[in-house]
């Protein structure tokens, strides 16, 4: 599923296993990791968005963004730059590529991995109060 948000510059991109698999069937075999049902992809600029994490993955792309993510999220993953993620719940892990990016989050016990600060750029992945 893809719907675009407000000025037509957003994607959301949804995808179902089924999809996922199917995309990857022809005759190479099953692929070694698929997207679950209802995981988010928003690739954009400046775009502040609100989703239902439907105990999947946030993968975020871009800009400038801030995505609201409500629920339990299975796992979050930014990259790019000054992007902003504040999710109620995160199951498995965080995931920071890029500079500049925040990612909080106000319960779960994810394994933080902050890639762009290994390589010397600045992020926050912090929990903050529900």
């Amino acid at each position: 599923m893809r719907r675009s948000l407000a000025g037509g510059t957003a994607i959301i991109a949804s995808m179902s296993l089924a999809a996922a698999c199917a995309a990857v069937a022809g005759g190479i075999g099953a692929p070694v990791a698929a997207a679950k049902n209802g995981d988010t992809h928003i690739y954009n600029i400046n775009t502040v968005v609100t989703i239902d994490c439907n105990n999947a993955t946030v993968f975020v792309n871009g800009s400038g963004n801030t995505v609201n993510a409500l629920g339990s999220c299975w796992a979050v993953t930014t990259q790019g730059s000054d992007n902003t993620v504040i999710a109620d719940n995160v199951v498995n892990d965080i995931t920071v590529y890029g500079f500049n990016n925040s990612v909080m989050y106000k319960s779960g016990d994810p394994f933080i991995w902050d890639r762009g600060r290994e390589l010397g750029m600045t992020n926050i992945i912090s929990r903050i109060p529900g």
